[in-house]
């Protein structure tokens, strides 16, 4: 009876060690993803308010810029298609061409004096850049997230856990090609 128990707690013994580590990857991965999650969320609240930004300045724009209206028309068809998004990776591309289509915006906006000096559009501007410097750190805090995550599901031997129970890398947020643009500073 005594073999018996040793050998039992020969098998079960490390058995019990393995599922406990198993079990402690898991909850890692878990806890990694959450808070992926949850900095994609920040992100997004900070993309939903300069949705909510846009028309207000849209039409700051047209009472100067009547004949732009084709920038103004992509400025709010952008704006639909960011609001549309279904998952995290559709709202990143379709941030990336609204973020370029309000470059253009701004771009078209420095050609008004009057525009430059209205109080609203100001206002509106600013509340924008500040929006806009909030999604940049934002979106630094996200990737650097997600790095963290991707990199635990490629090393050994949390890749194992992660394939067994079918975690996925997570994208990261990169910045459109106009956001990488050097801005154009005249004097």
């Amino acid at each position: 009876m005594g073999g018996i128990a040793i050998v039992a707690a020969i098998i079960l013994v490390p058995l019990l060690l393995i599922a406990v580590w198993v079990i402690g990857v898991y909850n890692m991965l878990q806890r990694q993803r959450i808070g992926a999650q949850t900095a994609f969320a920040n992100i997004d609240a900070l993309l939903k308010r300069r949705c909510d930004l846009i028309p207000n300045l849209v039409e700051a724009v047209k009472g100067y810029a009547k004949h732009e209206s084709g920038t103004l028309e992509s400025v709010m068809r952008a704006r639909a298609s960011a609001m549309g998004a279904r998952d995290p990776a559709e709202r990143m591309k379709a941030e990336g061409e609204l973020s370029g289509v309000l470059s253009r915006l701004m771009a078209v906006a420095e050609a008004y004096p009057d525009l430059q000096a209205n109080q609203n559009f100001l206002q509106l501007q600013g509340e924008l850049g500040t929006t806009e410097d909030g999604i940049a750190r934002a979106r630094t805090g996200y990737n650097s997230t997600i790095a963290a995550f991707n990199e635990t599901l490629s090393v050994f031997p949390s890749n194992l856990i992660a394939g067994l129970f079918g975690f996925q890398p997570m994208p990261f947020f990169e910045t459109s090609e106009g956001d990488r643009a050097a801005p154009k500073v005249q004097f």
